[in-house]
């Protein structure tokens, strides 16, 4: 038999008066291992992140963490979990060193053992040299490592993470995602949201994607863009007016085309042939692109392109 799975979840249900935010979900997130939830806002992601962390209790179904039922067993549970909230919420008017003492009382860790686990923490995401710095001199990247050492704390059994790399850099999410893959290979569950389909694809081994409550699909990034998307898409960014009728004409040779405010899409199982085609009309040979389908290219076609708020 295998290993048990970190989160069962069968007929889960959680309604806020007549708003029902999650409609009877069912999914299992392996332990050891990356299990991600994408959608736009509203979609009910936030929602069931909160009710795996115990922090809001079902209305209906089963949800089991870490081979417990969460009803009756949510201090159990807290006390095996690290939690890493979208907003940054450390003491910014004490040191990176006291925000990791202060935090440690929480969860009992005896004196004796509090500093090494703490040194150990701040070396492994690359902040020793900043043991004695207030919140206010930390950049935003810096910031958010310290959030998830802090996470780190207790020696969790499984680690979740709200939108973990929000407002970084590309250097700083970079580190990030270098430290989470450290995490995952060590053994710790984690379990995210993230509204980068780039940092889904690179961390996440499963993933779902939720809209209006509810599980679109389920699965490996790679399979999710092969069952999913095309291939191919072929991008003409900003056309001319006189090349938009002979655009149009094209549309019915690919497999579906989108008309965006600034460019085309064509996306296509012939990537080549299609690009041949548009190549032949009076482009400008810079906004034109070839490239793979994407788990973008998935989540917009499943949620649609319309702004939620």
């Amino acid at each position: 038999m295998g290993e048990q799975p970190a989160v069962v979840a069968h007929g889960l249900t959680k309604r806020f008066g007549d708003f029902e935010a999650v409609s009877g979900i069912d999914f299992e997130a392996a332990a050891r291992a990356c299990y991600g939830f994408l959608g736009p806002n509203g979609a009910g992601k936030t929602t069931t992140m909160r009710m795996i962390a115990c922090a809001f209790p079902p209305t209906g179904g089963q949800l089991d963490v870490l081979g417990l039922p969460v009803v009756g067993n949510a201090r159990k549970i807290k006390q095996r979990l690290g939690i890493v909230p979208q907003e940054d919420n450390l003491d910014e008017q004490i040191t990176v060193l006291e925000n990791l003492v202060v935090y440690a009382r929480y969860f009992g860790i005896k004196a004796a053992t509090v500093m090494p686990r703490i040194d150990e923490l701040l070396d492994f995401m690359q902040l020793q040299e900043k043991r004695e710095r207030k919140i206010t001199e930390l950049s935003g990247g810096m910031k958010r490592r310290l959030m998830i050492a802090r996470g780190l704390l207790n020696e969790p059994e499984m680690l979740i993470l709200d939108e973990p790399t929000t407002g970084l850099d590309p250097q700083a999410r970079h580190l990030v995602w270098e430290k989470l893959r450290t995490l995952r290979r060590q053994g710790v569950t984690l379990i995210l949201t993230t509204h980068y389909m780039e940092e889904a694809a690179q961390l996440c081994d499963r993933l779902v994607i939720m809209h209006e409550g509810k599980i679109l699909v389920e699965g490996r990034p790679r399979d999710l863009v092969a069952a999913h998307a095309s291939k191919q898409v072929v991008e003409i960014f900003d056309p001319p007016f006189e090349v938009e009728k002979d655009l149009e004409s094209l549309s019915h040779l690919a497999d579906r085309a989108e008309r965006l405010a600034d460019r085309w899409l064509f996306h296509t199982d012939d990537g080549d042939a299609m690009l041949a085609k548009v190549r032949a009309l009076p482009l400008d040979p810079g906004s034109v692109w070839l490239r793979g389908g994407t788990l973008e290219d998935v989540f917009l076609s499943l949620t649609g392109r319309r702004l939620v708020e």
